[in-house]
């Protein structure tokens, strides 16, 4: 159960014995200040009306598995969620082909730059769009799903998101950022990255510090290949951890992106390792990091 979020003008200072009932919400044998009662009950309110969604970053999904998860009628599927975005009950929901070319043969230059997500609007789609302006001053959820290939029905949940800069062009330019802490993502570790094949990487953007760009595809790959046991102390999450650890590794990038500082093509096979967080931690205790075999040198198991 999550941590409830107390309002800002609740004074727990004046009141120190209700100020482990509010956090703890433990019983107690002394008296509740009148004040703090109508806080909690506020408290319960809104946590009772708080909307749960049971997408998993990092899953696959199809449409038809969105339209079973909400419900959606017969009559209501299909046609819109099939042209990139649409709103279902106050949410809008994105579904994105990166690096390469959609459905409709356009190939727009939707990819992640490090932790973010460029994207794209429809070609006839500018900022005045009423479903442009929707994301722009959105309140509710945007959830975004991803895939390489267009021929494929299935997207992986990238999370919720909000708009973190965009462009006045057409189509429209949004750099999105993902927003709910709440949720794991397998990516944002300094080195992980996803991809088939060969993708470019290593492009930077400026932005306070240089970023390099990490397309979250490549991992599948290296995973697919490579499995999900440590390469260097064979540890793995599911067999210790059952369903809660399936599937979860980190990712290694043998060369290090920014002693590149240029954009080449990097091979899942050849250019990354699945290692366990702890080992991914020591690989880089050193600069340049550790290579696998000399931390396989050290290693006492």
């Amino acid at each position: 159960m999550n941590k409830p979020v107390l309002p800002e003008d609740l004074n727990l200072e004046e009141h120190e014995y209700d100020k482990y009932l509010v956090e703890g919400f433990q019983s107690s044998s002394m008296p509740l200040n009148p004040q703090t009662l109508l806080k909690i009950l506020k408290i319960v309110d809104n946590s009772e009306t708080t909307t749960t969604y049971p997408y998993k970053v990092g899953r696959e999904y199809s449409r038809k598995d969105i339209y079973k998860i909400l419900k959606v009628p017969e009559s209501k599927q299909d046609g819109i969620w099939n042209t990139g975005y649409t709103t279902y009950n106050n949410d809008i929901y994105i579904f994105a082909t990166i690096n390469s070319a959609g459905t409709t043969g356009h190939d727009y230059d939707n990819k992640f730059i490090g932790d973010d997500l460029q994207w794209f609007s429809k070609n006839n789609h500018s900022l005045i769009t009423p479903s442009i302006q929707a994301m722009l001053n959105r309140k509710e959820n945007i959830f975004i799903f991803t895939r390489v290939d267009s021929s494929n029905p299935y997207f992986i949940y990238q999370g919720n998101v909000r708009v973190k800069e965009f462009e006045d062009t057409k189509p429209v330019k949004i750099i999105w950022e993902f927003n709910d802490e709440n949720e794991e993502y397998p990516n944002k570790t300094t080195e992980e990255l996803d991809n088939p094949e060969k993708y470019a990487e290593g492009t930077t953007k400026q932005v306070s510090v240089n970023v390099y760009e990490r397309n979250p595809v490549a991992r599948k790959k290296c995973i697919e290949h490579y499995g999900c046991s440590c390469v260097i102390c064979d540890f793995n999450f599911e067999r210790i951890y059952g369903d809660l650890g399936k599937n979860f590794i980190h990712v290694h990038h043998l060369k290090e992106l920014h002693t590149i500082g240029e954009e080449y093509e990097v091979d899942p096979i050849a250019d990354l390792r699945p290692v366990c967080p702890n080992c991914h931690a020591m690989l880089h205790k050193r600069k340049p990091a550790y290579s696998i075999e000399e931390l396989k040198g050290v290693l006492r198991l």
